[in-house]
């Protein structure tokens, strides 16, 4: 199986070693002159070469693992599934909900904005730019989200987009057809994974969270795996040999399953 690295944090270009993958293909978009403070052309420039290094891939019939280092850049990895003509639904481990709009955030941050970008809001900024077609909600899960905003519980509240936990993972629980599986690490408790940007304490063991993901594998339906890993640069020794370890048990998921 293939492993493709995308070493951005939104428009943040990471150190080389900040996601400790093997990766058989690393991305280097090909970003204008002057983009330089313009975040959203800058996702969409890395979400464009994304789907350029997924598409051949998954026409091949691969499944591609994409690392990133955060939930922006699942997008990419959609587009492509959809330019080899696949119509994937989409399965989202996070301890965050990635449901905000610019209207409803209070932080600013775009990764919470994430799935929402994805199944259609703003497309304007997000979608149309790396022509991708919006994710319908009914076509979304979102696994976990034990850290939600008031205005994020609204909308999940009313909206066809799904929420379950990591233990209701299943081939009925989640939609019909092909699947993009996307973790963000931090779906982890905070207490196995250090250094986290937006630690959530109180969450499912790492040991849950491959658990479900293989249960997925098993179906035979994911087309590509996403793994987003946003933490700050680590601090010595034990803590990259902690990320190592979950990064490369993440990587593995793939090719496990298609030996078996």
């Amino acid at each position: 199986m293939t492993t493709i690295l995308a070493p951005y944090h939104q428009d943040q270009r990471l150190a080389a070693d900040d996601i400790p993958v093997d990766a058989d293909v690393t991305v280097h978009p090909d970003l204008p002159d002057g983009s330089d403070g313009d975040v959203w052309g800058t996702l969409a420039g890395v979400c464009g070469a994304i789907a350029d290094a997924v598409a051949p891939v998954v026409s091949a019939g691969g499944v591609p693992t994409v690392f990133s280092g955060d939930c922006l850049m699942t997008g990419g990895t959609v587009a492509g599934l959809q330019r080899a003509g696949l119509d994937p639904a989409v399965v989202w481990f996070d301890a965050h909900g990635d449901v905000h709009t610019l209207d409803t955030s209070t932080s600013g941050y775009l990764g919470g904005l994430a799935l929402r970008l994805l199944t259609g809001a703003h497309p304007d900024r997000y979608a149309d730019p790396i022509g991708l077609r919006p994710v319908p909600a009914e076509r979304a899960v979102l696994v976990d989200a034990r850290d939600l905003d008031p205005a994020e519980v609204g909308y999940l509240a009313g909206s066809a987009t799904g929420h379950i936990q990591v233990t209701d993972v299943a081939a009925d629980t989640v939609p019909s057809g092909p699947l993009v599986v996307h973790v963000d690490v931090d779906v982890i408790d905070a207490g196995e994974v250090p250094g986290l940007r937006f630690p959530a304490f109180g969450g499912p063991s790492a040991a849950a969270v491959l658990g479900a993901c293989e249960r997925l594998l098993a179906t035979g339906r994911v087309a590509a795996l996403t793994v987003a890993c946003p933490w700050w640069p680590a601090k010595g020794d034990d803590e990259r040999a902690v990320r190592t370890r979950l990064v490369t048990r993440l990587a593995g998921l793939a090719q496990t399953s298609a030996t078996q």
